[in-house]
């Protein structure tokens, strides 16, 4: 089901940690309760924050999650018929440009950070689920017994 499971288990961990380390950066961009964000602040921007905020962490709860998904199945606690019915990325919901253009700079770059992570595991998603499926066809499984016969 994977190019190389070594390999592979080095890319989740990577991505995994990348994401961990940029929700707790989102989070503290978007934490009301935090003395950055003044209490008279002007109302636009008030439901640019809470919309982007929703919209960011949401994305970044759905990486996490796919995330671990692709972490258990490479430890043996998933099977792939799990992964493949219940492992999948949701279709991204771009943020808003009216809602954005209301945002400071770093919290712009935060969630374009996210909306690129969020591309990244897509293409990954995308390529595992299509490699997948040449792997269950016959013919593919032919050509994995056969690749895996030679290539020793």
């Amino acid at each position: 089901m994977t190019i190389s499971a070594g390999a592979t288990r080095q890319i989740i961990e990577d991505v995994y940690h990348e994401a961990l380390i940029l929700a707790d950066e989102v989070r503290a961009a978007f934490d009301s309760r935090t003395s950055r964000i003044p209490q008279d602040m002007d109302e636009g921007v008030k439901v640019a924050l809470s919309v982007e905020g929703l919209r960011t962490t949401t994305r970044l709860m759905h990486l996490l999650a796919w995330l671990l998904n692709q972490r258990a199945y490479l430890d043996g606690e998933l099977s792939d018929m799990q992964l493949r019915q219940h492992g999948a990325l949701p279709s991204e919901r771009p943020a808003l440009p009216g809602m954005m253009r209301r945002l400071d700079p770093h919290t712009q770059d935060l969630i374009r950070q996210s909306l690129d992570l969020y591309k990244r595991v897509e293409r990954l998603d995308r390529d595992w689920r299509a490699r997948s499926e040449t792997e269950q066809s016959p013919v593919g499984a032919m050509q994995g017994r056969l690749e895996r016969a030679f290539a020793g």
